[in-house]
């Protein structure tokens, strides 16, 4: 993958650039911010397909700063030849780094590329890194893809499960009896343990009980047979 792949993003509140990172010229810096202006505000992924390159923006849920309620985009432009996971997964983190960083703080207020020269690094940091190790980044998205799918099998058996007519309750109820069949099970195990402690103590004890007798026994015969006093 080259240097290029990547070659602009930059992090939102609402519409306004906080903070941006580019080496390159040309107008895809206003299409970026234009497509900006009509994203739907909700916890979406969004890409955008124009002369080659793919405009691929994150909208995050959000936080809550004392007073203001945070909503940031993110933004990314790549050439199209690189696909959809690389810039993807670029957003997330990006927006993992910026939230660490800023969640809570002065994102809410900051004015327009208020924050280029804390965050403009991380967002190359991050750019070059996605850039380096694309195989890494598509191994992940597998997996989460993967873990998604398991999701989505155990919320449609559920429905499933809801279907026939189970209620929650029930639910409850089988994991609740789960759970005391589980400590019963461990409070039988530790009887039977004692049980067999106390069985070999009591073998330990009778085996030198038979010892003592036996060495008492020649004692007294030695000591007989030659009239010890």
């Amino acid at each position: 993958m080259g240097q290029q792949s990547l070659i602009y993003s930059f992090v939102a509140r609402g519409t306004v650039i906080l903070a941006e990172y580019t080496e390159f010229t040309g107008n895809f810096t206003s299409i970026a911010s234009q497509c900006l202006q009509k994203l739907p505000a909700s916890n979406n992924k969004f890409t955008y397909n124009c002369d080659g390159h793919t405009f691929n923006y994150l909208v995050d849920d959000g936080f809550t700063n004392v007073l203001y309620f945070v909503q940031p985009a993110y933004c990314v432009v790549a050439v199209e030849s690189v696909g959809r996971q690389v810039p993807i997964a670029f957003l997330e983190r990006v927006k993992d780094d910026f939230t660490k960083k800023y969640g809570g703080g002065k994102a809410a207020t900051a004015v327009a590329n208020s924050l280029n020269k804390e965050f403009g690094p991380k967002i190359k940091d991050q750019m070059q890194y996605c850039v380096d190790h694309p195989e890494e980044i598509n191994k992940l998205a597998k997996v989460k893809a993967q873990v998604s799918e398991v999701k989505g099998v155990m919320m449609e058996n559920i429905e499933k499960v809801l279907d026939r007519g189970e209620k929650i309750e029930l639910l409850v109820d089988k994991t609740e009896n789960l759970r005391s069949q589980a400590q019963d099970f461990k409070t039988q195990g530790t009887k039977v343990r004692r049980k067999m402690w106390l069985q070999n103590m009591k073998i330990k004890l009778i085996v030198l009980g038979i010892i003592l007798a036996l060495i008492l026994v020649i004692v007294l015969s030695i000591c007989h047979g030659f009239n010890c006093h």
